[in-house]
């Protein structure tokens, strides 16, 4: 993993009662979704493209040791700001 890995956080959405928010992590041409649940439940790997089952896992432990940062983000977020491309100030 470079360096240079980006993180982009979706809002906090509910699905069958129950929130939860997508993490995208992109390091060049690798790619993994990351779908962070409420407390008490399994962070799931949804996609991974590239990254080696080690980094996917670091990617998992950064999710669950950042948990409250990203939901404190992903509050932040306004989805059609999001879809017009506006900086959401996070």
């Amino acid at each position: 993993m470079s360096d240079e890995i980006s993180m982009n956080v979706s809002p906090i959405f509910r699905k069958d009662g129950e929130k939860s928010i997508y993490v995208l992590f992109e390091d060049g041409d690798k790619k993994a979704e990351i779908l962070l649940p409420e407390p008490g439940r399994d962070i799931k790997v949804l996609m991974n493209k590239g990254f080696s089952d080690e980094e996917a896992k670091g990617l998992v432990n950064y999710v669950e040791n950042d948990r409250d940062n990203i939901t404190a983000i992903a509050g932040k977020v306004t989805p059609l700001k999001a879809f017009m491309g506006s900086d959401q100030g996070v």
